[in-house]
């Protein structure tokens, strides 16, 4: 039975990071030894000797597994933008043969790996592969993080009609509930009656280094997360 989780968003900034610690935490609870893995990630600062990001710092810090941090993040890159055009400007190309080879070997030390993406769905990660690409080539149950705002509807159902298209299983789907109003409830309740999927949880506003995990029902079994074959 498949643990292991991409974690997907319907952009960028709608809180992806703070859902997937959220998730380790679950799963921790749940009695599994869990690693993470951002693959890929632009707006990163120098530090020990490399390009570092929080995100990937955070997933880290709160993973059981410690690995060196390339092996958590093997692209990182300095400029916030796109990762195909932050690549682009490294003189660098993003291989997903790579990330697969890192997470492969990471996978083998844990019972779950907890994988982040970057941005939304369809991000370029070069000029012929995107973030789907890299999904289907791990071969993992995605969850779509939401962030509930004006516009997120139309945002969301493209991209679960997108995981669809590509053979994957969308495990389920978090709402990060940034507007926390009648209106917030209403685009909810909108969207778990058009989601076949289930709703994992209402995340509100939180602090910084506020858990999310209290938040989260995530309940594994081979029909909810095993990933489609074909």
């Amino acid at each position: 039975m498949e643990k292991s989780l991409f974690v997907t968003g319907t952009d960028t900034e709608v809180g992806k990071t703070r859902i997937s610690v959220g998730l380790i935490k679950v799963l921790q609870q749940q009695g599994l030894k869990v690693a993470a893995m951002k693959p890929v990630a632009s707006g990163c600062e120098w530090l020990e000797r490399q390009w570092q990001n929080e995100d990937a710092l955070a997933l880290s810090q709160q993973a059981d597994i410690k690995l060196p941090y390339s092996q958590i993040n093997p692209y990182a890159f300095e400029p916030a933008i796109a990762p195909h055009l932050a690549a682009e400007q490294a003189k660098k190309t993003i291989n997903i043969d790579v990330i697969h080879a890192h997470f492969a070997a990471i996978k083998s030390q844990a019972d779950a790996v907890v994988v982040e993406g970057a941005g939304g769905w369809l991000v370029p990660l070069n000029e012929k592969e995107t973030l789907a690409d890299l999904a289907k080539t791990l071969q993992l149950p995605v969850v779509l993080v939401v962030a509930i705002k004006l516009g997120c509807i139309n945002h969301a159902l493209l991209t679960v009609q997108a995981i669809a298209n590509s053979g994957l299983m969308l495990a389920g789907w978090v709402a990060n509930d940034f507007l926390q109003d009648d209106q917030s409830t209403a685009i909810i309740r909108s969207l778990t009656q058009r989601i076949d999927s289930p709703c994992l949880g209402v995340v509100p506003k939180l602090k910084d280094g506020e858990d999310a995990s209290a938040y989260l029902n995530l309940t594994l079994s081979t029909d909810s997360v095993q990933p489609e074959k074909g």
